[in-house]
């Protein structure tokens, strides 16, 4: 790319002058990987990250700006006219959701910064009388703000699809958020930043610098010390209630870090965004010699953030911490191991373990997350890293036994959860990391739905497995510290079957959405789950060849939606007149505040179903088998109905399809048992419960 060479050369020059630094934290051993890095090959570009060129001098002719912004871009620039525009033109290119304006002070720059940048449409574009430098600049940038947010963005940037949204998320996602930080990347693809750490001696440390940015260790939520200023957002509010950047650092240097202790000093929260991704020309506004320059007042401004940050320094990491346990402090740690990594619109058994790993992580524990097969999709990795779980998977993260091996000391719980993760992990758990305790989620006691299956379909093979399944989930349930069931009715059965066993009651966890649309423009009717759960299969079987033909040939008007992982044979088998296949979706919403009943045929299985909370939360009503609404505290006519031949399901259909009356009724009692039973209030207590050995829960 353009400027590269000039680019590398500084960098290069920055890095031999970080090199005693390095030692120091590092060792000799780190230190010289450290300079491998700087000279082994990397692709230049990413199709994630295509930069504007800075060979193209031209201005953006307008950008997406807004009369009523929620957030102010605030660039300060001195110069590098090249950087600022491409900078503009990325912003230009990108846009985002939210309404913003853009902010250039133009800090008395001596080239054709101001003219050229007086034609661009959409730029408000201030000027210092004379040289304010980096803070003063900021500070008068935010003085002209607008927005209800003031994002600080340097000229020597390019932003990514998202930039702006994904911080601003933070702020509606994260409680008592005071700053969002983007996950910084070299020009060259490298990670250059996320986010930073700040030793007891007031040296600051870039967490992942040079490392790939992919790896999952950089793409989680995380609380950190301070985030660069190259892009950094703040409410207005509070940055006016702290009386902005510290003048004391003029020109620059340290006074993010400042802000960032401000801030969590008045009890808010400095976040780590790793989905907003911004690239960083390093050392291009400021330059990369410590002796010469604005770059020499990272060493002066050093001194005075020690000195007045002495009191809080005291409890910062040393200087010789290690660097992975200094980015985590004195949180509690659980290491999760399930089957897969989850994926909320696979299956409701990922939603459970999401909504249980987001509560963990509220109640303030360090999650983190491992799949059997270490295999984690980019977007697994992000759904699991928005609400702050890291996750350890190929190739970035060793094995398991690896892991533990270094990790050991900073574990206080593990989860395995279902009994085939669970029996062949046990053991590797007890003795590698023999003071954490060990958590064993059933999810469901898979030898009861394998009972019931055998006894449904009369296969003595299933029978046999089930015998099986029940001797090693009976075997681990006596030899972990606590199991977690799902269903009361589980609960009670272990506490014949295993009197002596830590039992506790974790059920499913839904978001209450409530009834968002009446009962007249609602039509049709939906069932929901995949055929990687074989009750699913038998369910949908039934429910196309035993229950839906006759209802269509009595109602043909009502159709009948299949949502889920549905393999193409199968479609070709159930397909037929009235019913939709729409294989797995993103967001069930349109179906749950659009249909007007969904179903639950199930004729086997154990725990909760998931599918029929789902209905609830929604204020859908519910027909369904008894299978499908044991253990829910569900009363037949009042929050459900249950039918349990294929006569009786479909006069439960055409009952509820035409009586307001009862489905109103229906979607209050399913509400108010959702609320009552599986919300994320009645699952904290659960947990508190559940673990009151394992941390400060």
């Amino acid at each position: 790319m353009s400027n590269s060479l000039t680019w590398r050369a500084r960098r290069l020059y920055y890095l031999m002058q970080r090199v005693t630094g390095s030692m120091v934290r590092r060792g000799l051993r780190g230190t010289v990987t450290r300079i491998a890095q700087e000279f082994r090959h990397h692709a230049k570009s990413s199709p994630t990250w295509a930069m504007e060129s800075l060979d193209d001098a031209t201005a953006p002719p307008a950008l997406p700006t807004s009369d009523a912004p929620q957030v102010s871009v605030i660039i300060p620039v001195h110069g590098k006219l090249d950087y600022t525009l491409a900078c503009l033109r990325s912003i230009a290119h990108h846009g985002a959701k939210a309404p913003f304006e853009v902010i250039v002070v133009d800090d008395a720059s001596q080239d054709a910064t101001h003219s050229v940048l007086s034609g661009v449409a959409g730029l408000r574009l201030l000027r210092n009388p004379r040289n304010l430098g980096f803070i003063g600049s900021c500070n008068a940038g935010a003085a002209a703000a607008r927005g209800s947010y003031l994002l600080f963005l340097n000229n020597d940037t390019q932003v990514t699809p998202g930039w702006l949204d994904y911080l601003l998320d933070c702020f509606k996602d994260e409680p008592d958020c005071g700053i969002a930080g983007s996950r910084l990347i070299y020009p060259d693809g490298r990670l250059q930043e996320a986010g930073g750490i700040i030793f007891s001696n007031a040296d600051g440390w870039n967490y992942g610098r040079f490392e790939s940015p992919d790896d999952a260790r950089f793409r989680y939520r995380r609380d950190v010390d301070y985030v660069s200023g190259a892009a950094l957002m703040i409410e207005s509010s509070l940055f006016n209630r702290l009386q902005g950047f510290d003048t004391r650092y003029t020109p620059a240097y340290y006074e993010d870090t400042d802000l960032a202790f401000s801030v969590r000093s008045v009890g808010r929260r400095v976040i780590y965004q790793p989905e907003s991704v911004v690239i960083h020309f390093e050392g291009i506004s400021s330059g990369t010699d410590l002796h010469a320059g604005v770059k020499q007042y990272q060493v002066v401004n050093k001194a005075k953030f020690a000195e007045k940050w002495a009191h809080v320094l005291v409890r910062q990491p040393s200087a010789g911490s290690l660097i992975e346990q200094a980015i985590h402090g004195e949180r509690p740690h659980i290491l999760i191991v399930d089957a897969l990594t989850p994926d909320a619109s696979r299956d409701s058994g990922s939603l459970r373990m999401i909504n249980i790993m987001r509560l963990l992580r509220e109640l303030g524990w360090r999650v983190t997350f491992m799949a059997d097969n270490r295999m984690a999709s980019d977007k697994e990795i992000a759904q699991l890293g928005r609400i702050g779980v890291e996750t350890l998977c190929k190739p970035w993260s060793p094995s398991l036994a690896s892991w533990l091996a270094r990790e050991k000391h900073t574990l206080q719980a593990v989860l395995l959860s279902r009994h085939y993760v669970a029996a062949p992990n046990f053991d590797l758990v007890r003795r590698a990391a023999p003071s954490a305790k060990i958590i064993f989620d059933t999810v469901d006691l898979h030898f009861v739905r394998e009972l019931r299956e055998a006894q449904h379909t009369g296969n003595h093979t299933m029978m046999r497995q089930a015998q099986s399944s029940r001797r090693r989930e009976m075997s681990l349930i006596r030899a972990c510290d606590v199991t977690l069931v799902v269903s009361p009715i589980e609960q009670e059965l272990l506490s014949k079957e295993a009197p002596d066993a830590n039992v506790a009651l974790v059920s499913n966890v839904h978001e209450v959405f409530g009834r968002r649309a009446d009962f007249a423009p609602r039509k049709g009717i939906v069932f929901v789950g995949g055929f990687g759960h074989p009750p699913n299969v038998d369910a949908v079987d039934w429910l196309t060849q035993g229950i839906f033909p006759p209802l269509y040939a009595a109602r043909p008007e009502i159709a009948l939606h299949l949502i889920g992982d549905i393999p193409e044979p199968a479609r070709t088998r159930l397909s037929g007149p009235g019913i939709h296949i729409h294989g797995r979706v993103d967001d069930l919403a349109p179906w749950m505040d659009e249909c007007r009943i969904a179903l639950a045929p199930l004729r086997y299985g154990a725990g909760v179903k998931g599918k029929v909370n789902m209905a609830m939360s929604y204020g859908l009503p519910v027909v369904a088998t008894t299978i499908a609404s044991e253990g829910m505290q569900l009363r037949d006519g009042e929050s459900v109905l249950i039918a349990d031949d294929a006569a009786g399901f479909v006069a439960a259909i055409l009952r509820l399809y035409d009586d307001e009356a009862l489905w109103i009724r229906l979607s209050d009692g399913g509400l108010d048992n959702i609320r009552r039973y599986f919300s994320f209030d009645a699952a904290r207590e659960a947990l508190r419960k559940a673990l009151p050995e394992t941390g400060p829960l």
